[in-house]
């Protein structure tokens, strides 16, 4: 029943949803080392449970923004194509069932969030876009990863 589980978070003052089978913690990181020459995106990398996470600022690969010294490094981890990345959310609010599942968006959403929002998934009465975590380590451009 994974499928009906999510991990509801807030980017950017947005509520988003993330399914529950795609995540393998929410935690806090410590430091992040920038990496030169990486896309603005690519925060850089950061050590948890002696490994190495690639972290990615989800607020700047779907606004554009460049890097945010100083903010909140609250990261979901996952692992992708055999690498472990965290991913940058403002906060999390929950990982509970959506009794409703997942909904198709319906009328117009922010243009920056046309390429990474899915579906809506709801809680409390508030819509949440559903994100997937590999849209978020795929080329710009390239479309999502997982179907």
């Amino acid at each position: 029943m994974t499928d009906a589980l999510f991990l509801f978070a807030a980017i950017a003052d947005a509520p988003i949803a993330i399914r529950a089978s795609e995540i393998e913690a929410v935690v806090r990181l410590g430091d992040i080392v920038t990496v030169p020459l990486v896309p603005p995106h690519v925060r850089g990398l950061a050590a948890l449970r002696s490994r190495v996470l690639t972290v990615i600022d989800m607020e700047a690969r779907i606004f554009g923004a460049g890097n945010r010294a100083g903010q909140a490094k609250l990261a979901v981890v996952a692992d992708l194509a055999a690498h472990s990345y965290g991913f940058l959310v403002d906060s999390v609010s929950d990982i509970t069932q959506a009794p409703s599942g997942i909904q198709p968006i319906r009328g117009r959403i922010d243009p920056a969030w046309a390429a990474y929002a899915s579906g809506l998934v709801e809680r409390d009465g508030r819509s949440h876009l559903l994100l997937s975590l590999a849209d978020f380590v795929a080329p710009p451009g390239s479309g999502a990863l997982a179907a």
